[in-house]
Parts: structure tokens; C-alpha cells; sequence
């Protein structure tokens, strides 16, 4: 096992960690454990941007994490479709980066709160962006 495939299999776990208690707050209407002064991700999870379509934004990171997860599993598993993997990894983390993105320009600009949570979603899916793009390029 390579490096980056430990880095990737790191990281995605603790973006699926994250992405997990986000959606349980979420669905199960709980207060989320910020502490005082950082953030207010009550606000954040009770916007009119936390769904689409009835669908908890975070579940959406939680299919996200699982199927990288997925790929980099089927990449160890079957060497010969590696490149495959690598592709697939870098499309995965590419929209999940562009989309973390547009959400956390969402709550600095529109909705006006952070939370610590969903930033910690944003950086872990943006490391994995820049590990799956160096693992394409290497390739």
C-alpha cells in the first residue's frame, strides 16, 4: 500500500466520521457540539441550504466519503484497474471539492455563520482533491 492511498484512506474516514455525526444532527434535530465562540453550526445546519430536495447535505458527504472509500478499496484490490481508480478518485474528489467549496462560500457570505463541522468536511475533501490529483498526474 502506497503513502497516498494511506493518506486517502485516513482522511476519508475522517471526512465519513464527520460527515456522519453531521447528518445524524441533522435528522435527528440534536444541537451540535460547537464550542462557544467557534461557530455556530445550528444556524448552518438549519438553513435552507443543509437539504436538497428533502436530502441532508451532509448525507450527500457521507455517500461522497463511502465512495471513495469504494474506489480506493477496488483500486487496492484489482491493480489492473488502478488507472481507472485514480481517474474515478479524481473526478470524485473534484466535484466534492467544488461543491465544499460553493457551500463554504455559502456560510461566509449568505448565511453568515460557520460551522467548524462542515469546514472540517471542506479542507478533508480539498487534501483529498490535491492526493488524488497527484496520484493521476504520477500515473
Amino acid at each position: 500500500m502506497k503513502r497516498s492511498g494511506l493518506f486517502i484512506l485516513v482522511l476519508a474516514l475522517i471526512g465519513l466520521i464527520d460527515s456522519l455525526y453531521l447528518t445524524w444532527i441533522k435528522i435527528s434535530h440534536t444541537e451540535a457540539l460547537c464550542l462557544p465562540g467557534i461557530g455556530n453550526c445550528d444556524i448552518v445546519n438549519n438553513s435552507r441550504y443543509a437539504e436538497i430536495m428533502g436530502i441532508p447535505v451532509a448525507a450527500l458527504g457521507v455517500a461522497a466519503y463511502l465512495t471513495i472509500l469504494l474506489v480506493l478499496g477496488i483500486g487496492w484490490r484489482y491493480p489492473s484497474g488502478k488507472e481507472l481508480a485514480n481517474l474515478a478518485l479524481f473526478g470524485l474528489t473534484l466535484a466534492g471539492t467544488g461543491y465544499s467549496g460553493y457551500l463554504t462560500y455559502l456560510e461566509f457570505a449568505i448565511i453568515k455563520a460557520i460551522c467548524p463541522f462542515c469546514l472540517l468536511s471542506a479542507i478533508v475533501m480539498g487534501l483529498l482533491f490535491i492526493i488524488a490529483t497527484t496520484r493521476l498526474f504520477k500515473a
